[in-house]
């Protein structure tokens, strides 16, 4: 019996050792992540696009080296895209791979919900630590639910000397706010890991009011944005703007368009300063880099960004952001570099990609899909439409409530408040999306095919109007005009007040 004891006992231990084993080899394949997110970056805002596009770039003079070599060490996504493109919600999308109507967070003013399944708790389960750095953007929230580590900001913060939160605690730090997000970034990866890491990191920039660095300031003087097919295409929600609200005036090139590139190249040089880092760390080899913006940004384009600019709506402008994958392997086929995919990727796919990396299970209940079978073959076929949403915001009265759904060659739009604004454009013939194809007789049928791919699309993702989303202001309140001659740089967000 004692014999039959000990024998049990060196069963258990052997079990147990070779699972201690497994563990540790499959830990040591785990590859580190480092997740790089912008705030309202377009997606043709890097240097190697504007010289893609040759003469019909509209800034061809922008330069972003270190981004330009990361895309070329990379798969570039051209057609990566969000399913909410505003902020918080955007960001959450990334976090737990839901639409915003069922993660909690419908506006910039929302908390994310503490008890969220995310990437980071799915990774922080499977042996990673986590680490969350820089630009959080849930309204003023203190905590960074899933994350070990944080050194992060609440809601804007300020581009200059600003008040970092570590671990919760309040600490004051000096310089441009990005460049402190990125010491605290690399002192992250210069920490002594046991364990895989995923360190996400999120810049303000390229965010109003686009205050860059001493160092950029002076960066690109005297050019001037080049012109744009879509830029007499008002949105039609701007042509309904009189009734109850006031008319903005329009504007050739911003006051801010250079202020905005000089903010995107100086983290092209924190960029530059993250990779020299993985590079002494000996980390190149087994880190995936991901850069990414949560949203991307009007520039006249649709009559819209004047004054502070915007990225609300379902435009392509809008829509559309820059992904950059880096996942350097010994096999040579895993992400070619350089290689470019046409696949329609969304910010929702973000954290299932990561656990399919890592190796680990993929919740239930996250509704993007894993692109990792791109990084083998960028040409396989992944995703032929998304659904797209977008809830009004009250201090952003210009934007009503936006669906759509886009096709790999056409968009719907629709705004069920308004039924008569609704849209189609074939995107394939027509980028710009300047033509509204709805009341076009040779197009019914495709009408009706977009429509009931629509109704399809929008009950497959479970769309509901979430009671955390914002209802409109009471009639009498009013959109009061921002005067031409106010400092851009002062103003603060739409003006409401009450009728007299």
């Amino acid at each position: 019996m004692k014999s039959l004891k000990v024998c049990c006992t060196l069963v258990v231990c052997l079990f147990l050792s070779l699972g201690a084993v497994a563990q540790q080899k499959k830990t040591q394949e785990q590859p580190n992540f480092l997740f790089i997110i912008t705030d309202d970056m377009r997606w043709d805002a890097m240097g190697i696009v504007q010289r893609e596009q040759g003469e019909k770039a509209r800034f061809p003079w922008f330069k972003t080296p270190n981004l330009d070599r990361l895309a070329n060490e990379s798969i570039r996504f051209k057609n990566a895209m969000v399913a909410t493109s505003v902020c918080s919600p955007s960001r959450a999308e990334y976090l737990t791979g839901r639409y915003s109507h069922f993660n909690g967070v419908a506006t910039n003013r929302t908390h994310f919900p503490l008890d969220n399944v995310t990437y980071a708790t799915e990774l922080k389960n499977g042996g990673y630590t986590t680490a969350y750095i820089g630009k959080w953007h849930m309204g003023n929230q203190k905590e960074r639910p899933g994350f070990d580590y944080y050194a992060s900001f609440a809601d804007q913060g300020r581009y200059e000397d600003w008040f970092f939160l570590i671990d919760g605690v309040k600490t004051k730090t000096t310089g441009w706010v990005d460049d402190v997000s990125t010491d605290f970034a690399i002192d992250f990866i210069k920490r002594e890991h046991k364990k895989p890491f995923v360190l996400s990191l999120g810049f303000k920039t390229p965010h109003v009011p686009f205050i860059p660095p001493a160092r950029a300031k002076n960066r690109f003087a005297g050019e001037k944005i080049g012109p744009v097919a879509n830029f007499n295409h008002d949105a039609i929600y701007r042509k309904g703007m009189n009734d109850g609200m006031v008319d903005l005036p329009r504007v050739d090139q911003p006051l801010w368009a250079l202020n905005y590139f000089q903010c995107i190249s100086a983290i092209d040089d924190n960029i530059g300063r993250l990779m020299a880092t993985l590079e002494e760390q000996g980390l190149m080899e087994n880190t995936v880099v991901i850069f990414t913006s949560d949203n991307g940004y009007y520039m006249g384009e649709h009559a819209l960004g004047d004054f502070m600019g915007d990225k609300r709506s379902a435009y392509e402008e809008g829509l559309r952001v820059p992904m950059l994958v880096r996942f350097p392997s010994k096999e040579p086929h895993i992400v070619p570099k350089g290689n470019i995919s046409e696949a329609l990727v969304l910010n929702i796919d973000l954290a299932p990609t990561l656990l399919d990396l890592a190796g680990l299970n993929i919740p239930r209940e996250m509704q993007g899909k894993s692109w990792a079978p791109l990084l083998n073959d960028p040409s396989k076929e992944f995703r032929n439409e998304f659904f797209y949403e977008y809830f009004f915001e009250n201090k952003f009265a210009e934007t009503p409530t936006v669906l759509a759904l886009r096709t790999k060659t056409h968009k719907l739009i629709k705004y069920p408040d308004h039924q008569g604004w609704t849209e189609l454009y074939d995107i394939a013939n027509d980028p710009f999306e300047t033509k509204n194809l709805v009341y076009s007789p040779e197009h019914k049928n495709l009408l009706a095919k977009m429509e009931a791919a629509f109704e399809k699309e929008k009950n497959a993702v479970g769309y509901l109007f979430p009671d955390y989303a914002q209802k409109p202001w009471p009639a009498d309140y009013v959109h009061v005009k921002r005067p031409q001659n106010y400092p851009w740089l002062k103003q603060n967000n739409p003006i409401l007040q009450r009728k007299k």
